[in-house]
């Protein structure tokens, strides 16, 4: 079992943070890589990328929004509780090269995805531009600790409730029309990773994505987190997660996120009934 040393919930109890004792994981994991969680014998086994890793403590962390019977079984989980089974490190991790000025753009819990590369960018001897944004103030996370590992931060946030009022995409832009911009990382809602590539791509800077397809085994077995890159079919668990965002087929990606929907609604509306009925 891989029990729960510190537990926090994030905007009203919506997205929370789990640091889990995984010394061997912790020992080998690297910015942007991921681990598969599975909570207890019947559970299922869900894809989540590391929001840090520290391997004095051997432990690693992880930041998850509450969607689904699943993350709802998640929240349950209190400190000294602990996951069933926990695999990993997976994925190829970040690649990492001093370049200049980097800017991390990052929306919603995929901020917490974008911390450790935004880190060890800056580490390497970078100047990171980094751009969080949400729907309003109170979905935002993890704003101190991105300040800490970027040389500027900058916030939006669509309703204008805190930062700039708007999107991250046009913070961007301000910031590519004024700044020797060498590379950008965007991770976050796949609408947000298509506009941040499709402005990028017109001032022809080298963009990353990380893409969250539906996974399934995470070793490359199944198959049900192709993606589509450059016209080619690739599996985001082995190949991934993060891709040329250049070359990504978003349309085809939200398409095959919204395949099971209407099941993932039942199946968690199922779940808080039987749990609401005690």
């Amino acid at each position: 079992m891989f029990k729960i040393v510190r537990r926090e919930e994030m905007t009203g109890g919506t997205v929370i943070l789990n640091e889990i004792a995984a010394p061997l994981i912790a020992r080998k994991a690297k910015p942007g890589q991921f681990v598969i969680l599975k909570a207890n014998e019947d559970g299922e086994r869900v894809p989540l990328t590391m929001a840090d890793s520290d391997p004095e403590k051997g432990t690693i962390t992880v930041i998850y929004m509450v969607v689904g019977k699943s993350t709802a079984l998640f929240k349950t989980l209190a400190v000294g509780d602990g996951y069933q089974d926990i695999i990993g490190p997976l994925g190829k991790p970040t690649h990492l090269e001093k370049v200049g000025t980097v800017v991390c753009v990052g929306g919603g819990t995929g901020i917490a995805v974008l911390h450790p590369i935004t880190r060890a960018l800056k580490e390497i001897g970078n100047h990171v531009i980094s751009i969080i944004g949400a729907r309003t103030k109170d979905l935002l996370i993890l704003e101190n600790q991105m300040r800490k590992v970027s040389h500027d931060l900058r916030i939006s946030t669509d309703d204008g409730s805190y930062g700039h009022h708007g999107f991250v995409t046009e913070v961007l832009k301000e910031i590519l029309e004024n700044e020797d911009v060498k590379q950008v990382v965007a991770i976050g809602p796949v609408p947000m990773m298509k506009f941040v590539s499709k402005i990028t791509a017109e001032y022809h800077i080298p963009t990353f994505v990380s893409l969250n397809p539906i996974m399934v085994d995470g070793t490359g077995m199944c198959g049900g987190c192709r993606v589509s890159i450059d016209g080619k079919t690739k599996f985001a668990c082995v190949d991934g997660p993060e891709f040329d965002g250049h070359k990504v087929d978003y349309d085809e990606l939200m398409r095959r996120l919204q395949a099971y929907c209407d099941e993932e609604t039942e199946c968690y509306e199922d779940y808080c009934t039987i749990r609401d009925a005690g």
